[in-house]
């Protein structure tokens, strides 16, 4: 379904500096992708990006554009646009339902092409199948081969023609079209037509006169080959997609909403486009969550592997959030909808993919010059060629098969693919390990990183206080300081009362009630647990109350205090009981993580606004190197930007990895932003990479498979332009006949996307 200008007009005009993407159709070559951009660019105010491998085009339009103007201009150019339908959307004329498959006609045409050309090329190849009118039997094998199987090819040259411009298929054009043309020539008016003719197949100069010559196999052999590549390119690239295809359909197909009826919650199963913010919606085990959302009722395990790469279920209870398309693995949950539509972390992870896809690195610029101007140089070439051979006498025979190898041979195709493949995978591999990757530039940056800033806070530590370490008087039970000192703090809202509470209720269950609570501010709490006079807080407290610290709590309180981590006392019926331990508990994989980083070269550097004994012990404890260079503590959240310049200013090149507001302009500022997924808006807002999961060893993986997919790029550029040095030279001296360098020039593209593949068994180092 093709969208005209008409079908466009009114209804997808793009405001001032939004992104419009249009869905290209009609390109079968990097030239093709150039001309449609150059042809965008030219609109007043319009900057257009044009991906060949992912067959689209980002365009960014000022006010007063319509989309239809945009298509117009890419119908001008001789190739089709459609305007993606929103997810959101019903179906409207003119608008992109899902992605089309090319693969079914080219593989139709393949086969009828490859059933008609072998006959012919075996007739040529082979001197003893050759019967008396052997020849009459090629042209009516080759003659609908080369007419009905490589109409495509003809079609698009027509169409460029048409327009002014030249591609590939202009090449393949030509060539089938001369060989084929010359075959009828000699076969009709030459001397190939005469009973017991025999045609020896050659691969190199030295033919006699043309006329005595058919090229029935190179034609349908070329034709052949090229469809073949092209079958397997189009193949190749749909797998490629597929990590992004496979994305967006993770999310639920419909939902449970309960609504009140009569005073009870009745369900109803409704479309999830259907779903608005606040509604309520039942999970049960095994379902997928409709969209994001708030536990209201019940718990259970949510599985998010499929949407992370988080292989362990997370426990999730009400007021815990749960994120669209993960698996309910346990009990009944009821969910009240917070995000929908665009705005769920589902859309924004596929959307951030599918924009790093149609992006282009700056290494692809110089391929996609080349590939600019590639194809009339061929054409000149070929020209020189044959004009050469026929100048030294060499006879038409020869002049023709080099000229025609020579427009064969050539394949800016393997250029235009070489970055947006790799890219394509890469991307689509990260989104399926929980790494969103912004853009290609992001690929460049992450081979130069040298050194890595980690905030500690919610990075290499959870961010939330947790309960370290228990220090019981001799003589007293830790599982009743556990119980009088948890229930005391419960009924405090105080951060390190939560962490002893939570501690406590995971050890020892349900607490018992507290009466005659009171806070006293800066210091703790007392009151009455269990007829006992409890107090929890500072030693100081304990103090007010003349209560001391025996020797070896006084000790227990200093060594915590040295460690950077808070001491708080407890004390019940005048005496003190324990010292509870209470921290920021590093993540349990923040050290493999570190280990991780250093193996790829980097230099951890931990930045924190804590005290310096706080970050030194948590450095140490990660395996990071204590030193003034390496440890940087007391840090405001507005000196953080000044780190990172600071460190750039000596020459390091610097990622950041933060998870806060006050993370952002740091993340903005350095050289390589990852923001961990389970930050705020505005950090992964401003990042380079999101880490969908809170595992900092992530953060190792998407640094390896950056470079991996920066180096596969360099591979698949450097292969393109050497197979073009190597081979123009070799069809132009006719050392290489035309039919071996169609199969060449097949394989160059199918090689190229084939070694972009290889980046789908990339694997996470976080197990």
């Amino acid at each position: 379904m093709t969208t005209t200008a008409a079908q466009a007009t009114g209804t997808t005009s793009a405001p001032a500096g939004q992104e419009v993407e249009l869905v290209i159709g009609g390109m079968t070559c990097a030239s093709c992708a150039n001309r449609i951009e150059r042809k965008l660019n030219k609109l007043d105010g319009v900057t257009a990006t044009v991906n060949y491998a992912t067959e689209k085009a980002k365009v960014v339009a000022p006010a007063g554009v319509d989309a239809a103007e945009l298509v117009a201009a890419v119908e001008a150019a001789g190739y089709t646009a459609q305007v993606p339908r929103p997810a959101s959307d019903e179906p409207a004329a003119g608008i992109v339902d899902d992605e089309p498959d090319d693969t079914r006609a080219l593989r139709q045409r393949l086969i009828g092409s490859t059933v008609l050309s072998v006959p012919v090329i075996a007739l040529a190849m082979i001197p003893a199948l050759q019967f008396t009118y052997w020849q009459w039997i090629s042209l009516a094998l080759a003659g609908p081969v080369v007419v009905w199987a490589a109409w495509p090819f003809h079609r698009a040259a027509w169409a460029n023609l048409r327009h002014g411009a030249a591609t590939m298929d202009t090449l393949i054009s030509l060539g089938t079209l001369a060989a084929f043309a010359w075959s009828l020539y000699a076969l009709l008016w030459g001397t190939a037509g005469v009973p017991g003719m025999t045609h020896p197949f050659e691969l190199t100069v030295g033919r006699s006169d043309g006329a005595g010559n058919i090229y029935f196999e190179v034609a349908a052999g070329v034709t052949t080959f090229i469809l073949a590549g092209r079958y397997f390119e189009a193949r190749s690239k749909r797998l490629a997609g597929a990590a992004l295809r496979a994305l967006l359909e993770l999310g639920a197909k419909d939902a449970a909403v309960l609504r009140r009826r009569g005073g009870v919650d009745a369900e109803e199963r409704i479309p999830i486009t259907q779903l608005v913010v606040g509604d309520r919606f039942v999970v049960r085990p095994g379902e997928k969550f409709a969209t994001d959302g708030v536990v209201l009722d019940g718990t259970s395990a949510v599985d998010a592997s499929m949407l992370t790469g988080e292989s362990v279920p997370v426990e999730v209870r009400p007021g815990d959030p749960v994120v669209g398309a993960t698996v309910n693995a346990g009990g009944r949950l009821v969910v009240r909808a917070t995000r929908v539509g665009a705005d769920t972390q589902l859309s924004q992870m596929a959307k951030l993919v599918e924009d790093a896809q149609t992006g282009k690195a700056q290494v692809q610029r110089l391929a996609d010059a080349i590939s600019g101007i590639f194809v009339p140089v061929v054409i000149a070439l070929a020209v020189i060629t044959l004009g050469f051979w026929l100048g030294t006498g060499a006879g038409a025979a020869t002049a023709l098969t080099a000229a025609v190898a020579v427009l064969i041979i050539a394949c800016p195709c393997a250029l235009g693919l070489a970055t947006p493949t790799a890219l394509l995978v890469g991307t689509g591999r990260g989104a399926q390990l929980g790494i969103l990757i912004k853009g290609p530039e992001v690929l460049e940056s992450t081979r130069r990183v040298d050194t890595v800033v980690l905030d500690k806070t919610g990075t290499v530590t959870t961010g939330r206080m947790g309960l370290f370490a228990v220090h019981p008087a001799t003589g007293t039970d830790e599982q009743t300081v556990l119980r009088l000192a948890g229930a005391l703090e419960n009924a405090s809202e105080h951060p390190i009362a939560a962490a002893i509470t939570n501690a406590a209720r995971e050890q020892v269950g349900d607490l018992p009630e507290v009466t005659e609570f009171s806070n006293h501010e800066g210091l703790g709490v007392k009151g009455i647990v269990d007829g006992h006079a409890v107090l929890v807080g500072r030693p100081a407290l304990l103090e007010q109350w003349s209560v001391p610290l025996t020797g070896e709590l006084a000790a227990a309180e200093e060594a915590a205090a040295a460690q950077g981590r808070t001491a708080v006392a407890v004390a019940w019926d005048g005496e003190a009981r324990a010292v509870l331990v209470v921290a920021d508990a590093v993540k349990p994989t923040s050290a493999e993580a570190i280990a991780q980083l250093r193996a790829l070269g980097l230099t951890p550097v931990l930045l924190t606004g804590d005290n310096r004994a706080v970050a030194e012990s948590v450095a140490r404890e990660v395996g990071i190197d204590v030193g003034p260079e390496t440890v940087i503590a007391g840090v405001l959240p507005a000196d953080k930007l000044g780190v990172i310049e600071e460190l750039q200013r000596r020459g390091r090149v610097v990622a950041m990895v933060g998870d806060g507001v006050n993370d952002a302009a740091a993340l903005t500022r350095a050289d390589l932003g990852l923001a961990m997924g389970t930050g705020t808006d505005v950090a992964i807002e401003a990042a380079d990479i999101t880490l969908v999961r809170g595992d900092l060893r992530a953060a190792a993986d998407a640094i390896r498979l950056s470079r991996r997919t920066f180096g596969t790029i360099k591979g698949n550029l450097f292969w393109a332009f050497a197979y073009n040095l190597a081979a123009l030279p070799l069809a132009a001296t006719g050392l290489l006949n035309p039919m071996l360098a169609g199969a060449a020039m097949a394989f160059s593209s199918v090689s190229v996307v084939g070694n972009s593949l290889r980046l789908r068994r990339f694997r996470s180092h976080a197990g």
